[in-house]
């Protein structure tokens, strides 16, 4: 049995779909049944559970012999903020986890480290450090920016409204990653023996924002007005926003950071091992574009 904390979100779900679609057993937990009741037609055995509330953790994990952690909460608030989820969170899940002696438990993290300026990013590698001396059997996974996410707030108003925003100058470039392409390897990875180290997921190219927002003008060919908040408007604005709104204080951090510094990843090593072929953004584009996801396909 394999058990997805996160089961509702964009890479949980994809996962667990992977895994149902080869006759694995998947429990599949939420905070909400009724955001996995596809999952459940498909199979899957549904189960209530917070990362917060350790006895729906232990029932969770009762019987299921590995564990993809993929639950996260970047713009949580109240008790289902950063602390209690991805820090407090994810180390109860482990304890318990270790306790009911899951096989191989796979860590959802990201591409930073302890002296990153963001704080969420400082919280994973915190947690990658404790799951390391859990004695639990683990691999971690670091995923580059989502193409569904990152990609898509700079792209898709591009294409729905004529014009977007950029944070920052535009010109840095970062490694955006499909989830699909994620979800792949995730799946990959739990039908496998534990690693006990790092597996690098990342897309097949580095763009810059400004780069996106081309990509999306050649798909659609719709011509794009870009609108840039200067770096030291961010600043002005994070140190005014801190005190009450972090969540906003930390997408400027993260913007701020990923405006002046690259994120490239090298994923040959990955891979070699587990062999995908990653998907460009401009694919990822053009089939959403003739999807008509964005309102209008060809």
């Amino acid at each position: 049995m394999i058990l997805v904390v996160g089961a509702s979100g964009k890479l949980g779900g994809a996962v667990a779909r992977r895994l149902l679609g080869q006759g694995e057993a998947v429990r599949a937990m939420s905070r909400s049944l009724a955001r996995v009741e596809s999952l459940r037609r498909l199979g899957a055995e549904v189960i209530t559970g917070d990362l917060t509330d350790r006895r729906s953790l232990e029932r969770a994990c009762d019987g299921a012999d590995r564990v993809l952690a993929a639950a996260h909460a970047f713009v949580g608030t109240g008790d289902n903020d950063m602390r209690h989820v991805d820090d407090l969170g994810n180390r109860q899940l482990i304890d318990v986890a270790r306790a009911a002696r899951v096989r191989h438990f796979v860590f959802t993290s990201a591409c930073f480290g302890p002296d990153d300026p963001v704080d969420f990013f400082r919280t994973k590698y915190t947690v990658e450090q404790y799951l390391r001396a859990s004695g639990v059997p683990f691999t971690i996974l670091r995923a580059a920016a989502f193409m569904e996410d990152h990609a898509e707030r700079i792209g898709r108003p591009a294409v729905e409204r004529g014009w977007t925003v950029i944070l920052g100058r535009g010109r840095t470039p970062t490694n955006y990653v499909a989830v699909e392409d994620v979800a792949a390897v995730a799946t990959m990875v739990l039908m496998r023996p534990p690693v006990g180290d790092i597996v690098w997921i990342g897309g097949p190219e580095e763009l810059t924002p400004l780069d996106v927002v081309a990509t999306y003008e050649r798909v659609s060919g719709r011509h794009t007005r870009v609108r840039h908040v200067p770096r030291g408007v961010l600043r002005a604005m994070r140190t005014l926003l801190a005190p009450v709104l972090p969540i906003a204080a930390r997408i400027i951090d993260s913007a701020l950071y990923a405006d002046a510094v690259a994120q490239p990843i090298d994923t040959s090593v990955t891979r070699e091992r587990f062999p995908i072929r990653p998907t460009r953004l401009e694919e990822f584009v053009r089939a959403r574009w003739e999807a008509g996801v964005y309102g209008k396909g060809t």
